[in-house]
């Protein structure tokens, strides 16, 4: 095993000649793909892994200038797919895994076949004539929650991104893998998601992108899928599904798995 491969936890998974690429959202870690993978493998060369921070990856690596923006997220993918020998791929991402695949797949693009965007924001923040669902004052309330207990911020915060109660299976796997990541890794993290805006990149994405949102979504409104579509300078289409949460990949598998799978399969038509 490569040097990246082992930092990230990288896992190959089937076979086939086309390769998928799984990328988790914060919060999570590659267990999250758990209901997705095994429609994989027959057809396709899977690849998995953790971002730094996440999973069993070694707290101790993680680099808090790298992570202050999203590119550097976006570096972590190229070593991957460059370390595997990965000359095309389907990129399946979730939310900031999304957008660390918009940004790699401007520098590379001939090593990305398509972006499969899941719940995805390019800008978090309101602003003139844009929806982020989000005002500064609320992100600054977010932050001093994460450092005053992070414990009990994970309890608060599961339920209501998940979209359920907190005895759902669903919010209680997301609860463990969130509580997992150590409590100052967490706050860099949210820091760079919610202070990000990469709507200047949007024109510059040639690969097509297929965007999967939920119908509802605290942490992102549908506006924004929207927005993407308008603006991403290649092919694009939207997709809305009839689920709440940002995670309907995790809390509404049987609606959500089915429309991923058309999305790997099947181009956007001309």
């Amino acid at each position: 095993m490569g040097v990246v491969e082992d930092a990230y936890n990288v896992k190959v998974l089937g076979s086939g000649n086309t390769t998928v690429v799984l990328a988790h959202g914060f919060g999570t870690d590659q267990s999250v793909w758990r209901h997705l993978v095994p429609h994989l493998l027959d057809d396709y060369r899977v690849i998995l892994f953790d971002h730094m921070g996440s999973g069993t990856t070694n707290p101790d690596l993680f680099d808090f200038e790298r992570y202050s923006s999203l590119e550097g997220y976006a570096l972590d993918v190229l070593a991957i797919l460059v370390e595997l020998q990965v000359e095309s791929c389907i990129f399946v991402g979730h939310s900031l895994s999304s957008m660390a695949g918009l940004i790699a797949c401007i520098s590379r693009p001939d090593l990305f076949q398509k972006l499969v965007m899941i719940t995805t924001s390019p800008r978090f923040l309101n602003d003139v004539d844009y929806s982020g669902g989000f005002e500064q004052e609320d992100i600054d309330q977010l932050f001093q929650a994460i450092q005053s207990n992070y414990k009990a911020w994970c309890s608060g915060f599961a339920p209501l991104v998940v979209g359920g109660d907190l005895n759902s299976v669903a919010v209680q796997e997301f609860s463990r893998t969130l509580f997992n990541i150590r409590p100052d890794i967490a706050l860099r993290v949210v820091q760079t998601i919610f202070q990000c805006d990469l709507r200047h990149l949007l024109p510059r994405v040639t690969v097509p992108c297929h965007i999967i949102h939920s119908m509802k979504d605290m942490a992102v409104p549908v506006e924004t899928s929207e927005y993407l579509h308008r603006h991403l300078g290649g092919e694009s289409v939207v997709e809305v599904i009839p689920t709440e949460g940002h995670l309907p990949h995790l809390s509404a598998p049987e609606i959500v798995i089915p429309v991923i799978l058309r999305h790997i399969e099947f181009d956007i038509a001309s």
